[in-house]
């Protein structure tokens, strides 16, 4: 048994305890950092000035992140601290780097056993939810049980970036597609129901990404293995979040996750099985939603939407990419704001009329929109409180039953003050179509390398938010050290 698990049933008693703490209701345009609300007046309250007795002193306001196990709460507010360095983060990556590359014996962490322990407790044990099944069931259980999650995006970190040019033998490409497969399987098969699973098309092996980048189909024996594990997952009620990749594959992922999504997102099944990933950091984002939302309507299924900033910002041509950071923003709230409120807007415009429609005028908003199933992955928090908002203002007017489904969605060891925060809203269970999930990565340390390496550039380019989240940790252990001396 590892560390993070044993540290997870250490720390489950005590987490447990904090569970049934009252919470104080959250209002949707309130800052996390201005967290304040008055108490009403009333005549007691002034009566009670003119007594002698002492005032009462009102219970403390209970902490968001109360229920974190404190090696969790510890370990993210250094690894945060680190990030807040470049010096620190660069170094990091380098390093990261040089294990996922390196032959030697110093640098692989398959063969340097101290190497090996060191990762796994401190980056990986951090971002990524274990090595076996029996790790994972452990870990994914204290996430919904401890923690109050509704439910995990459970992610196989397997994939291949890059590629290389170089034969691949029909042996290789079968043993590539075999091992997809049963990581697959075992995924769906940790799962509950109603859960997501990530996945990597690439992660199919380097032939499947050759055919990716020029947009070709699956061959047999890889379409055998997609569709099995959208069986699987069909059955048991799982959906499954197919992620986007560099801009080079996304064309080959679209093709092959839209017929997915026409085959499995019926509306017989009720909800979308198959989702796809739209990376708001590119500027071609809007234009791919609409169309992708346009056929949805045309072709009758429901579309699944997973919305996400993007993780490959390093990687990408910089003409594709919004010029600033709040560009990268706008397109995401603009997105979001259109698929919640289901309506075509001046950023996701509707499709244009029939060619042979005598009107000249602009398309509208009134044109169909199509059914769509929502997932909001994000560590931004403002987006979070926008999001919030629509759907609070929604449910004044319309029951919770009538809208769109939604999840909200952040990484393990990321952003756990939003994921509380959401957690513990206070009309989160009015709201009974949307749901607080955690994405909870798997996998032995060495296929979690590109998934860390990630992390580590994604926090590189979020700086701000890495440092808020290392605040709210600090203020969290200080509240900790306080309580175990008795100070309120």
């Amino acid at each position: 048994m590892g560390p993070r698990v044993r540290s997870l049933r250490h720390f489950e008693g005590i987490a447990l305890s904090h569970r049934t703490v009252s919470q104080t209701p959250r209002f949707v345009h309130s800052s996390s950092r201005r967290h304040v609300s008055a108490a009403p007046t009333s005549p007691t309250s002034s009566s009670h000035l003119l007594s002698n007795s002492p005032p009462t002193r009102s219970p403390p306001t209970p902490s968001r992140l109360a229920r974190l196990p404190t090696s969790s709460v510890l370990r993210s507010y250094l690894i945060t601290g680190m990030s807040s360095s470049p010096a620190l983060l660069s170094l990091c990556f380098t390093v990261l780097r040089r294990m996922l590359d390196s032959k030697s014996f110093l640098m692989s962490i398959e063969r340097n056993p101290v190497l090996a322990k060191l990762l796994k407790s401190t980056f990986y044990a951090q971002f990524c939810a274990g090595e076996t099944s029996k790790e994972v069931k452990v870990n994914t259980t204290a996430a919904r049980d401890v923690l109050g999650y509704d439910g995990i995006i459970l992610e196989y970190a397997l994939e291949v970036l890059g590629g290389g040019t170089s034969q691949i033998t029909e042996e290789e490409t079968a043993k590539e597609i075999e091992v997809w497969r049963k990581g697959m399987l075992e995924s769906v098969e940790v799962a509950r129901e109603g859960d997501f699973i990530g996945l990597k098309w690439s992660g199919l092996g380097r032939r499947a990404l050759q055919l990716l980048k020029s947009q070709e189909d699956a061959t047999p024996a890889m379409w055998s293995a997609i569709l099995a594990a959208c069986d699987a997952a069909a059955a048991k009620n799982v959906a499954l979040l197919p992620g986007a990749e560099e801009e080079s594959t996304n064309p080959g992922l679209d093709k092959w996750t839209l017929a997915l999504q026409k085959k499995y997102n019926t509306p017989e099944s009720g909800h979308a099985i198959i989702y796809s990933t739209y990376q708001c950091y590119l500027k071609s984002t809007p234009i791919k939603l609409a169309q992708h939302l346009a056929q949805a309507e045309r072709e009758g299924y429901i579309a699944g939407v997973k919305l996400v900033r993007g993780a490959y910002l390093a990687s990408e041509p910089r003409q594709l990419i919004w010029n600033t950071k709040e560009e990268t923003d706008a397109c995401y709230d603009a997105c979001a704001e259109a698929v919640l409120r289901r309506h075509w807007t001046s950023s996701i415009l509707p499709p244009p009329p029939p060619s042979h429609s005598t009107s000249a005028s602009t398309p509208t908003s009134t044109s169909a929109f199509p059914n769509v199933n929502i997932v909001l992955a994000t560590h931004n928090h403002a987006s979070v409180q926008r999001a919030q908002a629509i759907r609070s203002s929604q449910l004044l007017s319309s029951s919770a039953e009538s809208l769109p489904r939604l999840t909200y969605a952040q990484l393990q060891g990321m952003a756990d003050e939003i994921s509380q925060e959401l957690v513990q809203a206070a009309d989160k269970k009015a709201d009974v179509q949307a749901k607080v999930v955690k994405c909870m990565t798997w996998g032995t340390t060495t296929e979690c390398l590109n998934f860390l390496l990630r992390r580590a550039s994604e926090n590189k380019e979020a700086a701000l938010r890495t440092e808020d989240t290392r605040r709210a940790m600090g203020k969290e252990l200080w509240r900790r050290v306080k309580g175990a001396f008795g100070v309120i």
